[in-house]
């Protein structure tokens, strides 16, 4: 399996929360884009969650490999490495990209110490990705090389529920003097042949470059 992230786009969330010894932690998994979009997100928490003491975090944005991959983390007051670092390790050991982690700690009374820290907020991430999955909240991503296809209004829908019907990706339509379909594929010969089958040969494809988008988990 690929990259995971958030379904839904930047912004989209998903929320657990785990107790040990009386301390509460809340994770929040968030679908971002940039570094400015993850403060933005624990500042949120911190609103949120006002009276907590600690809101911890990691992030990963961008594809597993790459050298521009960005990979941050912060303990926000708990001992150096206990918290920022695990949680750190349970995105990307579960390959989850363009995605922040935030865990806000409500303190129990009772002392977790290094290792239970550790182990508190490596589980708050994991239990929420967990969760993610099961509510089908995850999707892959994937560099796939993108296409226009030009068609006239009166054939656009029909023509773009049987390229569904198919497994065609399709990103989204543009309405302007024709119905102009953004569609995304990693077969072109097989995507040609497709096209050419549901507009009986009136419409060809345009090749507009390769991006990285969201698919369904195989």
């Amino acid at each position: 399996m690929g990259d995971l992230t958030v379904r839904g786009g930047v912004g989209s969330t998903v929320d657990a929360e785990i107790t040990v010894k009386r301390s509460r932690f809340l994770c929040r998994l968030v679908r971002i884009d940039t570094e400015d979009a993850a403060r933005a997100a624990i500042d949120s928490a911190r609103k949120e969650h006002w009276s907590a003491r600690h809101h911890c975090s990691a992030m990963v944005i961008g594809p597993s490999g790459t050298p521009d991959q960005v990979r941050r983390s912060n303990d926000d007051g708990e001992p150096s490495g206990t918290a920022g670092r695990p949680m750190l390790e349970a995105l990307s050991g579960r390959g989850i990209v363009d995605a922040l982690a935030v865990v806000t700690r409500y303190f129990g009374g009772t002392l977790l110490g290094a290792g239970g820290l550790v182990r508190a907020y490596s589980e708050a991430v994991l239990t929420t990705i967990d969760r993610a999955q099961s509510l089908g909240m995850f999707v892959e991503r994937e560099r796939r090389e993108l296409f226009t296809l030009t068609l006239a209004h009166a054939d656009a829908g029909r023509i773009e529920a049987e390229l569904r019907q198919r497994g065609v990706l399709i990103l989204g339509t543009d309405y302007g003097r024709s119905a102009l379909l953004h569609i995304s594929d990693d077969d072109a010969e097989r995507l040609t042949a497709i096209v050419a089958h549901v507009t009986a040969g009136s419409a060809h494809l345009q090749s507009v470059g390769r991006e990285w988008v969201d698919v369904e988990p195989a």
